[in-house]
């Protein structure tokens, strides 16, 4: 059985993001001062006691919205209340009710699922005691929070654990194989996570910069399960100057740091640009396996350019040559069985584990086919190697002096690593340790 789900929602501005944050205890949405800049829908997990349910955080909602971005922003809502089984209609508890708040209250009259009115900002007892008008919604009783502070939040949750009782956990995203989609904006980000998921998961428009938040996405494929986690395009440093894109983009930086997998998508019609050697280059020095993705293939006429593009890729992102490239179409939906190809191949060679055994004697080969030039008057002596880690795969290096290991040797050494193992698409690491010379052959 699934755990509860409780879905937050309200016009712009009322404080959302920041009533989902305190419930999940984390900073995973956005919040500014502004509205409309929460557009998709936000998971993330609630707990209260032995009580857990699945909260969803939603754009502003406003029902009476016909332009495009905005009306996917409210499919978005509606999707989330239907797939809530409690709504959390949140009001500006300083502010009082307006136009809007009427309209989005009966647009939830009309739902079946349990609404539980919250009138956020309340820091007091003296607000407390001006929300007399919002008992004319008729949704009493009315729930006085301050998100940002926490008041009344325990009552809160009491409440909604009373509408919908525990259930067991069924596998969590702790278990799925996390995969972080980045590139630069337009590049197609979003519009691969709705093809992946089928469904509208996220928002897609035209206009650059329409994910700001982190979107996690759960979805099964082959019976293996995956967070896809949809990012804020990175643009160039000179040109975010919006305090809006700068958050995004450390949000963007930041996902990378919890996935086991980076996407990095290109737009095939364009080119790589150097933005995207750049983006390229934030997962792997984070130590994240890689899978190009070149997007947006279906708008190359010349059928011959695929090799011409790895060849160009292999030349502008020399540090990633060990990346398998994959070309897709997110708009018509190909190439996508070849992706969890390459992305179920690389997965399991980023917790791939090998024997010391097998180790030392692939290194054992490798130094005598090339023995170590010196450094500054040292030679590199390498007694014994083990790995001691994986995501992504760590090797500790029992040696004489790390000072003598020499940065080309080291890429040697793990081109040597891959060819005996595989390792596709995973950042390795070398890890040196200064031992005195045993007894035993030591391997160089």
């Amino acid at each position: 059985m699934r755990t509860p789900t409780v879905a937050i929602v309200g016009r712009p501005n009322v404080g959302k993001s920041t009533l989902f944050n305190r419930l999940i205890g984390s900073r995973k949405a956005i919040v500014r001062d502004t509205p409309g800049v929460t557009r998709d829908r936000i998971y993330g997990t609630c707990r209260f006691g032995t009580w857990s349910a699945t909260a969803i955080d939603t754009g502003g909602l406003d029902p009476t919205a016909a332009e495009s971005l905005t009306a996917q922003v409210r499919g978005q809502v509606l999707s989330a209340i239907a797939e809530a089984d409690v709504v959390l209609f949140v009001v500006d508890g300083r502010e009082g009710l307006t136009a809007l708040d009427h309209e989005v209250a009966d647009l939830l009259r009309r739902t079946s699922k349990p609404v539980l009115l919250v009138a956020n900002k309340v820091e007091t007892v003296a607000q407390e005691a001006r929300l007399g008008d919002l008992y004319g919604l008729g949704m009493a009783p009315v729930f006085a929070v301050s998100a940002e502070h926490g008041r009344g939040v325990a009552e809160l949750l009491e409440a909604v654990a009373e509408y919908v009782p525990p259930t067991p956990d069924e596998p969590t995203e702790d278990q799925a194989i996390r995969i972080a989609v980045v590139g630069r904006p337009n590049v197609g980000k979003s519009s691969l996570v709705n093809a992946i998921a089928g469904q509208e998961r996220v928002v897609v428009h035209a206009e650059p910069g329409t994910t700001r938040d982190a979107v996690d996405t759960l979805v099964t494929v082959r019976e293996r399960r995956y967070v896809l986690v949809d990012t804020a395009g990175l643009r160039r440093k000179g040109r975010t100057v919006e305090a809006l894109d700068k958050l995004a983009a450390v949000m963007a930086r930041r996902s990378l740091e919890r996935c086991d997998l980076a996407l990095v998508l290109l737009d095939g019609a364009e080119g790589i640009t150097a933005q995207d050697a750049r983006i390229a280059g934030y997962a792997e020095a984070a130590g994240r396996a890689v899978v190009v993705v070149v997007n947006k293939w279906d708008l190359v006429t010349a059928a011959d350019r695929a090799p011409q593009t790895v060849r160009a890729l292999r030349e502008r992102l020399p540090f990633l040559t060990h990346a398998p490239v994959v070309f897709t179409s997110a708009r018509l939906g190909t190439g996508l069985e070849t992706l969890f190809d390459t992305v179920e191949r690389v997965a399991a060679d980023y917790v791939k584990e090998i024997s010391t055994g097998e180790l030392n004697r692939v290194l054992s080969a490798a130094t005598a086919r090339r023995p170590p030039a010196g450094v500054r008057g040292r030679t590199l002596k390498l007694f014994y190697a083990t790995q001691i880690g994986t995501r992504p795969p760590t090797f500790l290096l029992f040696v004489n002096d790390p000072s003598a290991l020499h940065f080309s040797y080291e890429r040697y050494l793990v081109h040597a690593l891959r060819q005996a193992f595989g390792f596709e698409g995973c950042a390795l690491r070398l890890r040196l340790r200064r031992r005195r010379a045993p007894r035993a052959k030591i391997l160089s």
